[in-house]
């Protein structure tokens, strides 16, 4: 990738056979929905931090390109986030979201239920966040909570989950039929990357908050979780609201991925911007004028110079 026009030659559009548009996703994005390497390949290093920074650039370029349609097309778009602990769903909407505007982009991370939310239907509480015309809102975690973490740590019965798992794909098609493009992405780690990156937050001072007393206990039923995920996919994953997953022992390639994939799936344009040219400041005034007097201000610190 070398410059924002090559890389907006995501693909050309088609249609699904629900008559939805969508463009070809490139070549490069093959990995978000691959299997990982067989046991015994060799696995690719790292991606180098120089190389993610020059790349993750030129999205940046995209995303706000793509920002500005949905503000003058006033698109709805709907992004979920799911995935194991650790998988990095947080740094990847961090990427997303680092040069567009929050008014645009909205991150809901909803904390455990409230008493009142609880008496409400399952997926009510989510409603209320999501997207109207002009907004993307981007779900780190998501109304899955119920197929995942919920039913495997005990916290509905299996009436439940069976309930959601039953209705979850008339909710997604309602929502897309209301012209919600909805993209939803599962981040898939490994056992052992995600041994170590919960192993680098015990001693760290600025990661020991995401270390909960749940991911501890979650940590333990890798299996659970991967049962719950399988019968969530069988459930949920249709052709009007599929699922794309994305595999993240390397966070930086994984973020490329997946943010690539996701301009892949909107059908914007660029739009043709007036050239800017800054106004004249006004003159300076009349220091003969009375002036009132400034108070007495205070300065920060500046141990760094």
């Amino acid at each position: 990738m070398s410059d924002g026009k090559n890389q907006k030659n995501h693909g050309s559009k088609n249609h699904d056979k629900d008559g939805h548009d969508h463009k070809e996703a490139p070549a490069r994005v093959a990995a978000v929905a691959s299997e990982p390497d067989s046991a015994g390949s060799v696995q690719p290093e790292n991606m180098k931090r120089k190389d993610y920074e020059r790349e993750l650039r030129v999205l940046h370029g995209e995303l706000v390109a793509m920002q500005e349609w949905v503000k003058a097309s006033g698109a709805k778009i709907c992004i979920v986030f799911e995935g194991r602990d650790t998988a990095g769903k947080g740094g990847t909407i961090k990427a997303i979201t680092e040069r567009v505007s929050p008014r645009v982009f909205r991150v809901v991370a909803l904390p455990a239920p409230n008493e009142r939310e609880k008496s409400q239907m399952f997926i009510q509480r989510y409603m209320s966040h999501f997207p109207a015309a002009g907004e993307v809102a981007i779900f780190d975690r998501s109304w899955y909570n119920r197929a995942g973490i919920e039913r495997v740590m005990g916290f509905c019965t299996e009436a439940e989950v069976q309930r959601f798992l039953e209705g979850v794909a008339l909710v997604e098609r309602t929502m897309v039929e209301s012209g919600i493009i909805l993209l939803k992405y599962w981040l898939e780690v490994s056992q052992e990357e995600q041994t170590r990156r919960l192993e680098s937050r015990i001693n760290d001072p600025r990661k020991i908050w995401k270390l909960s007393d749940m991911d501890l206990k979650s940590y333990s039923r890798w299996w659970d979780y991967e049962k719950a995920r399988d019968e969530m996919f069988r459930a949920s994953d249709t052709s009007w609201a599929p699922w794309y997953i994305a595999h993240t022992d390397d966070k930086k390639r994984g973020r490329l991925n997946i943010i690539t994939h996701l301009l892949s799936q909107i059908p914007y344009e660029p739009l043709a911007h007036a050239e800017i040219v800054l106004p004249k400041r006004q003159k300076k005034p009349n220091e003969d004028a009375p002036r009132q007097p400034m108070p007495q201000m205070r300065e920060i610190p500046t141990p760094f110079g």
